[in-house]
């Protein structure tokens, strides 16, 4: 069967109610208010035929009402993880990264590229206002075929063989995508961390849009604001992902409130469309309170007892100090795999500005001799007590495309390798203290740089330092904040990037293989590449690397096959380039992440994953489904 009839109907019985949903029970939380009349009632508050369940796995259970669940986070603008974790989404993978519908009711797959969305008839935004037809409607043609909100047009993601969509928007319940070549990212993209948000909330946004707000309001704000017209108002209110506009209307579990941090509160959306099995609406919890601490404080106040459900800020260093602490902090450790290809990755630059520079980055020998000076084994062993797999930056075992082989694939330590690499490169001459000179006579010294946010890729880079030495190569290490450093390497002005692994280390047939070609400016091995392609030649460099074309061919073809085993084949070459090109140098994976889940919280799987795409960290596990038995 083609991939997308089966999705079809895995989508269609997913979507399809048995025997009609049960009847929606108000939250005690809620119950003042609806016998106020402040709110309605649930019946009237939820979908006709709201999501139903679908938590009843992993020995998960139906739970108890109410309760303020507490969480610990680093940085302020991580309260865009609330929408993240909370992982409502028109289509979501579930525990076996199936996606299913979620927001929507339904979807229809013709011939690949027609996709014929159906919402949940009586949806409703959290301040009550119908979610219809027209927020979709309203970001298509006054969002993303607008050139002041949307200067670079519609985005990439949305195009196919450069074009965009015909959308189109029958009744008040329906939209339908439709392009003229088949799409298999589509439903994969609707249900990413960061969605690209294919809707809005028109009846909130309008007024600062200047084909529907009044002028004289949208000029006060704009002056009040301080803002340069309409369009910055209008994104600045347009605040989907980041979670930092309390007044924008919202479809996750959890709504912002008013007020900065350090303290940041989150009350439970009234208006949320999933049921427990007997009706209860979700979520179960009524709060979440989001504290910001100092980033090495977290192990600390975690130990201490002041979270209730802790992943951010924790490493696996972590791991020895919190289970000393479980018992008086009354909390359990539960270790979860994380599903990066690799924990910690290196990335040369192939577009770096420096001619010297990228004529060594280009040269598969280096990328080869500097994986073999690479000790995983040592980093396995000081790291992670042995728990890690050491390897290259690849699909991981659980992964149906894993293959042990390529994990180690010019990825064991070999310093005679690597010195005979270098030495047949040409970079025989040797400074005073050993290391190798660049032909122009500069040390053979590269600056690696790193957004300062990792203990771990501090300390494995720590670790590569003097197995590089040996090699005759230097290791320096520059930090820099995260927008800068991407920059930098958008620009072409750094050398060496760390970073994570490929997000997806888990890639089944049908998800998108576009980390592994150089069709993302955001792939820190080769940005400029990325920037060509993704604004058709009107930026960056073109390819120019015959395995990176290549690279390029097989993405095309992976968009264009009919089904998973075509699209198999198609990851596999991909995946064999890169272990032989070591475009990515990977170093271990596999890490296990420390999930503390306080003794409290019910329905936290005991054996989870840990992954951001796909999977959203917390978002396939259903916060809303977690309960609290204080």
């Amino acid at each position: 069967m083609r991939l997308l009839e089966a999705l079809i109907l895995a989508l269609a019985f997913a979507g399809a109610a048995a025997a009609g949903p049960p009847a929606p029970l108000d939250p005690p939380a809620l119950a003042a208010a609806v016998a106020a009349g402040e709110l309605p009632p649930a019946a009237l508050r939820l979908p006709s035929d709201p999501l139903v369940g679908g938590f009843e796995t992993l020995g998960r259970t139906t739970g108890r009402s109410g309760g303020t669940l507490r969480i610990l986070l680093p940085k302020d603008k991580d309260v865009r993880l609330l929408n993240v974790w909370g992982y409502a989404r028109l289509v979501g993978y579930d525990e076996n990264f199936e996606l299913r519908p979620d927001i929507l009711s339904a979807v229809e797959v013709k011939d690949g590229r027609v996709f014929t969305l159906r919402l949940r008839r009586g949806h409703k935004w959290s301040d009550g206002a119908p979610f219809t037809a027209e927020d979709f409607r309203y970001y298509w043609e006054d969002i993303a075929n607008n050139p002041a909100l949307t200067p670079a047009g519609v985005p990439e993601e949305l195009l196919v063989d450069g074009r965009p969509p015909a959308v189109s928007f029958p009744d008040d319940a329906t939209v339908i995508y439709a392009w003229e070549a088949p799409n298999p990212r589509f439903l994969a993209l609707l249900a990413q961390a960061r969605e690209p948000y294919i809707y809005r909330p028109a009846h909130y946004l309008k007024r600062f849009h200047e084909a529907y707000g009044e002028a004289a309001d949208i000029a006060a704000l704009v002056a009040a604001e301080k803002v340069k017209g309409w369009a910055a108002l209008h994104n600045r209110r347009d605040s989907m992902y980041d979670n930092d506009n309390a007044d924008m209307p919202s479809l996750q579990p959890f709504l912002i409130e008013p007020g900065g941090g350090p303290l940041y509160r989150f009350r439970r959306n009234p208006y949320f469309h999933r049921l427990d099995p007997y009706g209860m609406q979700l979520p179960y919890i009524d709060a979440v309170e989001a504290t910001v601490v100092e980033p090495g404080l977290i192990g600390a106040k975690t130990a201490a007892g002041d979270s209730d459900l802790q992943a951010r800020g924790l490493s696996f260093a972590d791991t020895a100090a919190l289970k000393s602490a479980r018992g008086k902090g009354g909390f359990r450790v539960l270790l979860w795999p994380v599903t990066k290809g690799a924990q910690v990755a290196l990335y040369p630059n192939l577009t770096a500005a420096d001619p010297v520079w990228r004529a060594l980055m280009r040269d598969r020998r280096f990328r080869q001799a500097l994986s073999a000076a690479i000790d995983r084994d040592d980093i396995n062993a000081t790291l992670f007590f042995g728990l890690a797999t050491p390897g290259n930056n690849t699909a991981l075992k659980e992964s149906p495309l894993y293959d042990p082989a390529r994990t180690a694939r010019e990825a064991v330590f070999d310093l005679a390798r690597a010195n005979a690499l270098l030495d047949e490169i040409g970079l025989t001459q040797r400074g005073a203290d050993g290391l190798r000179l660049l032909p122009d006579g500069r040390k053979l010294e590269i600056l690696v740089e790193t957004s300062g946010e990792s203990a771990e890729e501090t300390a494995i880079l720590e670790l590569v330092a003097p197995a590089w030495k040996k090699a005759g190569i230097g290791l320096l290490v520059r930090p820099y904040e995260r927008s800068v450093l991407r920059n930098r390497a958008y620009a072409g002005e750094s050398v060496m990037t760390v970073w994570s692994g490929f997000e997806n280390g888990v890639p089944r047939p049908a998800a998108s293989p576009d980390e592994l070609a150089p069709v993302r400016q955001d792939m820190l091995c080769w940005p400029r590449w990325g920037q060509y392609v993704q604004t058709k030649g009107q930026s960056g460099e073109a390819v120019d690397l015959p395995e990176a074309r290549r690279l390029l061919e097989l993405y095309a073809a992976w968009v264009a096959s009919p089904d998973d085993a075509a699209r198999a084949a198609i990851w596999t070459e991909m995946l064999d380039i890169h272990a032989a090109e070591q475009f990515t140098i990977g170093t271990v994976s596999g890490v296990l992440q420390p999930v503390v889940v306080s003794n409290a919280l019910r329905n936290v799987p005991e054996n989870g994953v840990f992954g951001w795409e796909p999977g959203a960290q917390f978002g396939i596990y259903r916060i809303d489904a977690l309960w609290l038995d204080r």
